[in-house]
């Protein structure tokens, strides 16, 4: 092409350039805190049925929070049934379902290649390609081609995509920059790098905006790859979507704003910011499962062999009180009798007596609290290394029957040991 590119005048904060120099010391710590919580994550074991669980749930959110962004009306619910092959739905609105398997076969394919230990460099072909991908057969305008650099003018609102002629020019730069400035080798930084780099990457395209359609799905496909290629989980993969879906109108205006003052640390800080909210999340999701199954264990080993029908009761009764669902209620004792079918089958042809004994020996075991007339199951015992909670008669707030079984000399020891990712 002979002459400056027409780009330089339209679009001047397409520089390819990132001074993280300038990043606020509040971007790095939540950088830190997303890779830490990340490797945590990775490493935490859960049953093959929870995690199996917390996998889809994450994928659907995901998957429609990409598709969502452009229009998608399929709700978390429907698309779980979709997951499932279950779905149906009415002629008119199968294209939507088309929408997310296109990017739910997009993303398979990136985890067979990094299963496979392949890891392809981003190029403006792999680029088109993944466009081809999430556009395939659906019904799109006559001048739109998937996979094809446009020829004509599009934008978002009132924001217009980089000059047609200059596109290819300016997704080679943009692949070059990629594949250079933000591989690094360190593996104890990956994650860190892997996220500036999906987000710039994001950022940048939706800036070019090369494609006639799709480029949104495109930029947030490249950004489930670099999470995935820098060691994120997958079930924490989709989560920078998420966040932009969740926080929509505030996601455009970070993306006008940057593009106006050509500084891309506010969006990668209201990025990472979100991702790591919702990091917290799954972390929370996690430490709940870890919870029960320490729980149920000692349970278990609490009660005994449980070979009388007695200890079989009443291990049945404090599992069913430990339902989430009354994890803060106390129950009362008709309400007990009747919180299962097979509860209530085991107390048919007993008095109100054995309930009451049965009560009794477990909250001598620790194993329940009660409080006048109420029951509950005491799984509060299980989190010994949570700062203790004073109410006004400096007390602790229903947490008499865990001190008591707490493990001995906890106060010595050092903080570090209750720290986690």
């Amino acid at each position: 092409m002979d002459g400056p590119r027409k780009y330089l005048e339209t679009h001047p904060w397409l520089t390819f350039d990132l001074d993280m120099t300038t990043a606020p010391a509040r971007l790095w710590i939540a950088l830190g805190e997303a890779q830490s919580k990340c490797n945590h994550i990775a490493g935490v074991p859960l049953l093959p049925a929870v995690a199996q669980e917390m996998h889809f749930i994450y994928l659907a959110r995901g998957l429609l929070a990409t598709t969502a962004i452009e229009g998608n009306t399929l709700t978390e619910d429907e698309v779980r049934e979709f997951l499932d092959k279950k779905l149906k739905l009415p002629a008119s609105r199968q294209y939507l379902a088309l929408e997310i398997d296109n990017v739910l076969k997009a993303c398979n394919l990136f985890l067979v290649d990094i299963k496979a230990g392949h890891k392809k460099r981003v190029t403006t072909e792999l680029i088109r390609e993944f466009d081809a991908l999430v556009l395939k057969n659906l019904e799109l305008a006559p001048e739109v081609i998937p996979g094809e650099i446009r020829k004509h003018s599009v934008g978002v609102g009132s924001y217009r995509g980089a000059p047609p002629e200059d596109c290819e020019y300016l997704l080679d730069r943009l692949s070059e920059w990629l594949n250079t400035k933000f591989d690094h080798e360190d593996i104890a930084d990956r994650v860190i790098h892997g996220l500036i780099k999906s987000i710039v990457a994001h950022v940048y395209l939706a800036w070019i905006h090369p494609f006639g359609d799709g480029n949104g799905r495109t930029a947030r496909l490249l950004e489930v790859k670099f999470l995935l290629e820098a060691g994120v989980p997958s079930a924490a993969a989709h989560l920078l979507s998420n966040h932009y879906n969740l926080t929509r109108s505030e996601y455009y205006r970070q993306l006008d704003r940057t593009s106006k003052t050509r500084d891309l640390i506010p969006f990668i800080l209201y990025a990472v910011t979100g991702f790591v909210d919702l990091l917290r999340e799954q972390i929370e999701r996690i430490k709940a499962q870890h919870l029960t199954v320490s729980w149920i264990n000692y349970v278990h080993s609490t009660i005994g062999p449980q070979k009388t029908p007695a200890e079989r009761r009443q291990r049945d009764v404090v599992l069913a009180m430990s339902d989430s669902r009354y994890a803060e209620v106390y129950l009362k004792p008709a309400e007990i009798m009747t919180l299962s079918p097979q509860i209530a089958a085991q107390y048919a042809t007993k008095t109100r007596k054995t309930l009451t004994r049965d009560l009794n020996n477990l909250r001598k075991l620790g194993l329940v609290l009660s409080k006048g007339n109420g029951y509950r199951a005491n799984k509060r015992l299980m989190l010994a290394f949570l700062p203790t909670s004073i109410d006004g008669r400096g007390t602790e707030s229903g947490h008499e029957a865990v001190l008591a079984h707490d493990p001995p000399m906890q106060s010595e020891l050092p903080l570090a040991a209750a720290s986690s990712g």
